[in-house]
């Protein structure tokens, strides 16, 4: 079989392969001026003046001035939604075809983020580029570059709207759109893909496991975990190299791995590659260039413009909503180790937009961030400052010290006695000291979060913890329709969330 790297590409991609001088300002106003001018006669460019932007002295400060700040809520209201009706030129020139369904884990009706074919070319371009990042891993077996890439992701059999749009998850979209060199290489195949049953798709990936070569896996944690556990099981192997034994690369995002890697490993029979990357429904974010970074490389010269918003509480209101005119800043004022809200204008005619994802700057010279959290996914109570990522850290610092598997969690935060209570449901399925596990859980978050540290012997009196099979979260999950593919378990309960979580546990129904 040819490898990937060895099969002659488009022009126009290979051209795209060729890196402009790395200087990030640089690359982010040349990307700015390019979206200004293929958007300024539609709609919204010409509501907000994209030309004087474009044609200003200083266009990212211009840009900044001009157009407001949106979340979704906003810009679906004001601009998407007569997309969906067909009408042309609204955000981005000529109509939408495709829309990547996204819930979040926080909304209750699904978001359409509108998928340009201007975006796919970038998403291809973005892969081929993290694909030919993998020669600089030294440990990596570069024989499995030549195998099967094995995606679990979300259906390709999409649905198809009124004004003949078609609406699924996003990696449902990227499969069906996937490149006619990369056919060979794709696993489980089209039949597989399009299936929107998902245990009936996991069970026909085991069947068909063992005719494959798999090299990549690639694909949310909790999916590929459970669908790695389904083969070893039906083959009765001891782990999933006697099944694959070129596996060496697994390609993840979304959530943070830290909580999935013991479980993971369990079922490795010798040591693989991690590879993060950073693709959300609006676009390739970035992805880890190299072995031993300590975050992912955003991508600053294709098509997406980046603006980062200091997470605290001049531009975020108590409820961690983004006030009318917030601070922004890019990539030249940012500074390392401070918490970001990650705006972005993108070739899918997203502009100012709010994610809803925190970023950290681990490297401000190669532009490396780590995922912190959601914006709405911070517990503070009282002003403990909890973050995904501090809860992510203690729940791996705990598995490594009592050598057990955590794969989900959540918290809760409420009043009790007069004061405030946190509480941990924690999924495992080994054998587990439960007022052991709380109370490490609680030391690792004092000694990770100062704030955590003071206020629990202040105003946070108590830290309460129920252990659950991993089986309840996924029942949940399937209850909520949000069985499998790029959905994730929310690691901070609140509001409909939170009411649907407590019903479940007394009831099993929502």
């Amino acid at each position: 079989m040819a490898s990937i790297i060895d099969i002659k590409l488009p022009k126009a991609i290979a051209a795209a392969l060729r890196l402009p001088p790395n200087d990030p300002r640089r690359q982010q106003i040349r990307v700015l001026k390019k979206l200004l001018k293929k958007a300024r006669f539609t709609e919204f460019g010409q509501q907000y003046h994209f030309d004087d932007a474009l044609f200003s002295r200083h266009p990212g400060k211009s840009f900044q001035e001009l157009v407001p700040v949106h979340d979704y809520n906003k810009i679906y209201e004001e601009w998407w939604q007569k997309t969906l009706d067909g009408v042309p030129d609204v955000t981005w020139p000529g109509k939408i075809k495709y829309y990547a369904l996204s819930s979040g884990t926080s909304e209750a009706a699904s978001k359409y983020i509108p998928v340009t074919k201007d975006m796919l070319r970038s998403n291809t371009v973005n892969y081929l580029r993290q694909l030919l990042s993998l020669l600089n891993y030294e440990e990596a077996n570069k024989k499995a570059m030549t195998k099967g890439f094995l995606m679990i992701g979300g259906a390709t059999d999409l649905k198809k709207g009124k004004a003949g749009w078609f609406a699924g998850d996003l990696s449902g979209i990227l499969a069906k759109k996937r490149p006619f060199w990369f056919q060979s290489f794709y696993k489980p195949g089209g039949r597989i893909a399009a299936m929107s049953d998902w245990n009936q798709k996991l069970h026909e990936i085991v069947e068909h496991a063992k005719e494959w070569d798999i090299g990549y896996i690639v694909g949310v944690p909790a999916w590929c975990q459970m669908c790695m556990e389904m083969v070893i099981e039906h083959y009765k192997v001891k782990n999933i190299h006697e099944i694959w034994p070129n596996f060496s690369f697994f390609v993840h995002g979304g959530v943070a791995f830290e909580p999935y890697k013991k479980g993971f490993e369990k079922l490795l029979g010798k040591p693989i590659v991690y590879i993060e990357n950073y693709l959300s429904s609006e676009g390739f974010i970035g992805y880890k260039t190299r072995e031993h970074a300590k975050g992912m490389q955003l991508i600053l010269n294709n098509n997406i413009f980046f603006e980062f918003v200091p997470f605290d509480e001049k531009n975020f209101d108590s409820d961690c909503n983004i006030v009318v005119n917030p601070e922004a800043k890019m990539i030249h004022e940012v500074e390392e180790g401070k918490e970001y809200a990650l705006l972005m204008s993108t070739n899918s005619g997203a502009w100012r937009y709010l994610i809803g994802d925190t970023i950290k700057f681990v490297d401000l010279e190669k532009s490396e961030v780590v995922i912190t959290g959601r914006t709405k996914h911070f517990l503070s109570l009282v002003g403990e400052h909890l973050s995904v990522e501090n809860m992510n850290k203690a729940i791996e610092l705990v598995s490594e010290e009592l050598n057990v598997s955590i794969p989900e969690y959540t918290v809760v935060g409420f009043p009790h006695e007069g004061f405030f209570a946190h509480k941990w449901y924690v999924a495992t399925d080994d054998k587990v000291d439960v007022a052991e596990l709380g109370k490490k859980i609680d030391q690792h978050l004092r000694a990770l979060n100062d704030d955590y540290a003071t206020e629990r012997d202040s105003a946070l009196k108590e830290v309460f913890l129920e252990v659950l099979p991993e089986e309840k979260f996924l029942q949940f999950m399937a209850l909520k329709g949000k069985l499998g593919s790029q959905h994730k378990f929310p690691r901070v309960m609140k509001g409909k969330m939170l009411d649907e979580w407590n019903r479940f546990l007394k009831t099993g129904t929502i």
